[in-house]
């Protein structure tokens, strides 16, 4: 929120309305939850193309001499092994191995990383990075409102983008971004998303947003992309087995906890934030498994949600992280860390405490839906 208390609005908002979105608040921000049928906009991504404004995810640039250095020290990853115009998947974490957020770093240059953060904890790595960058040559700036981010995702989405850009789609790259052209708007094309489809995430000045997203609804129109807000974006990424930070990552758990503990590069140069009490958490984790995420699958109609106790033999062997009807399974889907013995796809006996009902529900292997190549 600003510091006045209000919400926060996209460059986007005023067109928002007038398509009739359903806003809602999210961490500060007015943004659309959907336009229209939730199912009908997930579908049309699994299918077609949608196009998100994703405005309120927080870009922070660090730039100097040594900004691969201070990002090295920083967060988990090897960010100096980053070749520029690709990025990587990593996540920043407390002392104690705490998982603050999980980021995506883009290498924009020699000496120029983007760092983007989570909407919610936007702030905290912004705090975190500035204050881990004392005795670095390198500037950590806060470009949260230099930038609007729209993503076009979906089957559909190279042959929308490419009729407005003479950029090369075709050369880049999954997880990889390259400056151009899109519709006469200068862009950061970047070939990334949050839906388990093919898409791109555009990085444009705000006063460009508008003029972009007319140009991609006009560019789209013959193909069936449609506007989608946050509420189908959950449940792509749910289908997809994409962790959603509050959900199924938090500071209570360390990125071995999580399954994540490939993010983590102790074979990197130097010292970085984190990294004995991580070494601890992946020896503990080799001797000592911790719960799994796993992914399940409702044998009747009844969508559990986060928080939800997961039952065998009357006892709790975990907790659901995410739960939401799937469009594309036809039943409730949910993610949850569940204990080592319970966590093989097939297990039987395992259900969800749903309002003291005990809900049977199939253990599976993540992701619930993986597109095509």
């Amino acid at each position: 929120m600003s510091s006045t208390g209000e919400l926060r609005h996209t460059a986007l908002d005023a067109l928002h309305r007038s398509l009739g979105a359903t806003m809602t608040d999210f961490a500060g921000w007015d943004m659309p939850l959907r336009y229209g049928s939730e199912r009908d906009e997930h579908i049309a991504v699994r299918t077609k193309a949608g196009l998100f404004d994703l405005s309120h995810m927080g870009e922070i640039t660090v730039t100097g001499p040594q900004a691969a250095a201070l990002l090295d020290f920083a967060l988990v990853g090897n960010i100096g092994g980053v070749k520029p115009g690709r990025a990587r998947y990593t996540m920043i974490c407390r002392a104690d191995g705490g998982i603050l957020d999980d980021l995506i770093v883009y290498r924009l240059g020699e000496t120029e990383y983007m760092v983007v953060a989570n909407a919610s904890n936007a702030q905290v790595v912004l705090d975190a990075l500035s204050e881990r960058a004392a005795g670095f040559d390198a500037e950590v700036r806060d470009d949260r409102d230099a930038y609007a981010l729209l993503a076009v995702q979906g089957p559909q989405s190279p042959g929308i983008l490419k009729s407005l850009t003479d950029a090369d789609l075709d050369g880049l790259k999954y997880y990889a971004g390259l400056p151009g052209t899109v519709a006469g708007v200068p862009a950061l094309i970047a070939r990334t998303g949050y839906t388990g489809e093919d898409g791109f995430e555009l990085f444009v000045k705000p006063e460009h947003a508008v003029e972009l997203w007319q140009a991609l609804t006009k560019a789209g129109e013959g193909v069936g992309l449609v506007p989608c807000g946050l509420s189908c974006r959950d449940t792509l990424r749910l289908e997809a087995g994409m962790p959603l930070y509050g959900h199924e990552l938090t500071t209570s758990l360390t990125p071995f906890d999580a399954g994540l503990g490939r993010v983590v590069k102790f074979e990197k140069e130097g010292d970085f934030v984190g990294r004995e009490a991580l070494r601890e958490a992946a020896a503990h984790a080799e001797s000592q498994p911790p719960r799994v995420l796993v992914g399940l699958v409702a044998e009747g109609r009844r969508v559990p949600r986060a928080g939800y106790a997961v039952v065998a033999g009357g006892e709790v062997i975990g907790e659901v992280t995410s739960g939401a009807p799937s469009p594309t399974l036809g039943k409730p889907i949910a993610m949850a860390y569940v204990d080592p013995a319970h966590a093989a796809p097939g297990t039987s006996g395992v259900g969800v405490d749903i309002r003291g009902s005990h809900e049977p529900y199939e253990v599976v292997a993540l992701p619930f839906y993986k597109r095509q190549k």
